[in-house]
């Protein structure tokens, strides 16, 4: 049957990061994805503060993907009291269980540091699991309650998906955050038709990608350079996805391009574990890398890659004789082993950092993107004098112009009543909702933090 539903936000408003939407059919209550809050000032604040509902009234619990600012604040939900179930892409959960893990170390590590208790431990991450099922691509689930689930790619990192949620003739769809198609390993973002109501994401709501072609000329170019000037380049990557599209990246151009061979670290465990389970998903690939794969090339692998798993193999990078590259977490550069080769190198000139990501208002990797002279690293204040560099094509979300062409898509059928853009700064998303509005005529809308709408679902 139909009805009058609320849907209320309590996360991704005014921000990137933080997704958590709840979404009241009167029969249950639903919340789509339950994510930290990254790269703020105030996030840690924000993530250990009580959340505004009581998570025990919560039935069902959907995830778009396994970002850290999508499943980040999970184990916390379940610490707080939910018990129902979490639905997502099989891949989703596999991901979600090496990031739960790895998320847990880090805010233990924090909360030590700090003299305070950890926002969760691993026993939270376990029962999270537990209460984990998954639904594949394209398969409806109905639920007791009247109402029903269909995932679509969302293009974005593996196991991504859109989520629609169907009640009688009416239907609302979840974008999470949206691919950068067409990507370098992933099969295209796929189209949302017939929604009456759609909330999307706006990371690049204001902004265009340089053309893809020129995104691969200047990564040559940049190892062209490292090796002609005997360089040591750091990318900051997020290791999920950014690292393995990079890797796939440079193993082209290792293999018909670059003759010479430059030591490459991959300096993340958690990287080198997500490469694991990509292994495990080719199905989910593009044409063209699923066609390398069945000609016998290992995509995530090539001479000169090494792995680095213990901490005192990464310690000794320093002591390897440049050029060389070293990838390493996190993609922002709020944490992780990225954050201890910045401060060996930033103030080094004949090193380069080269941001391939979104960098967040107030992480260290935004600072040093939008050209600071000086940083605090590690408590330490460092002159930044290593050379600056970016490829913001190599992002996995949709930019300005093909934002509005999905929703254009989207609104085709006459069906679309409402488009609520979020998970975007500001700017971004109040630039993409008066583009959509002018551009198509399709009423888009910017929520605020905990405003309450009514739909028809």
């Amino acid at each position: 049957m139909d009805g009058k539903s609320t849907l209320t936000f309590y996360g991704g408003t005014g921000t990137v990061t933080g997704a958590n939407f709840l979404l009241d059919l009167g029969s249950c209550k639903i919340l789509i994805d339950c994510g930290l809050v990254q790269g703020d000032r105030n996030a840690e604040n924000l993530n250990r503060s009580e959340f505004p509902y009581n998570p025990a009234e919560i039935k069902y619990l959907l995830i778009t993907h396994a970002h850290t600012d999508h499943i980040g604040r999970i184990p916390k939900l379940v610490k707080d009291g939910f018990a129902g179930e979490i639905w997502s892409t099989p891949e989703t959960k596999d991901l979600a269980e090496h990031l739960l893990n790895d998320t847990v170390k880090i805010l233990a590590s924090e909360a030590q540091h700090e003299g305070i208790l950890p926002l969760y431990e691993p026993k939270d991450v376990a029962s999270a699991l537990a209460l984990w099922k998954t639904l594949p691509y394209h398969t409806k689930k109905d639920f007791t309650e009247g109402w029903s689930i269909y995932l679509k790619d969302a293009g974005h990192i593996l196991g991504s998906s859109m989520i629609e949620i169907s009640r009688g003739v009416n239907m609302m769809a979840f974008t999470g955050d949206l691919g950068n198609s067409p990507s370098i390993l992933l099969k295209d973002t796929e189209a949302i038709t017939d929604a009456n109501y759609l909330l999307m994401e706006s990371v690049y709501g204001d902004r265009n990608h340089a053309p893809k072609d020129e995104r691969t000329k200047k990564l040559k170019k940049i190892i062209e350079d490292i090796i002609k000037y005997k360089r040591t380049l750091i990318i900051p990557a997020f290791s999920l996805e950014r690292t393995q599209m990079i890797i796939y990246e440079l193993n082209e151009l290792f293999e018909n391009e670059i003759k010479q061979k430059v030591p490459v670290f991959l300096d993340s465990p958690l990287a080198i574990k997500v490469t694991e389970v990509y292994k495990k998903y080719p199905e989910d690939f593009n044409d063209k890398a699923r066609g390398d794969i069945m000609s016998g090339d290992d995509i995530f692998n090539f001479p000169g890659l090494k792995f680095i798993v213990q901490g005192g193999e990464s310690r000794m990078i320093e002591k390897v004789p440049n050029p060389k590259i070293i990838m390493a977490g996190s993609g922002m550069s709020v944490g992780g082993r990225v954050i201890l080769h910045e401060k060996h190198y930033v103030s080094n000139p004949n090193a380069e950092i080269l941001f391939v990501g979104y960098q967040a208002a107030g992480s260290l990797g935004r600072q040093l993107q939008d050209g600071a002279k000086k940083v605090t690293i590690m408590g330490e204040e460092k002159e930044v004098r290593m050379h600056i560099d970016s490829i913001p094509g190599y992002s996995s979300h949709k930019d300005s112009d093909n934002l509005t062409e999905f929703v254009a898509k989207a609104a085709e059928g006459e069906k679309l009543k409402k488009v609520f853009v979020v998970m975007g700064e500001p700017k971004a998303s109040m630039f993409l909702v008066q583009k959509i509005r002018d551009n198509l005529g399709v009423n888009a809308v910017h929520p605020e933090y905990k405003e309450v709408v009514e739909i028809e679902l």
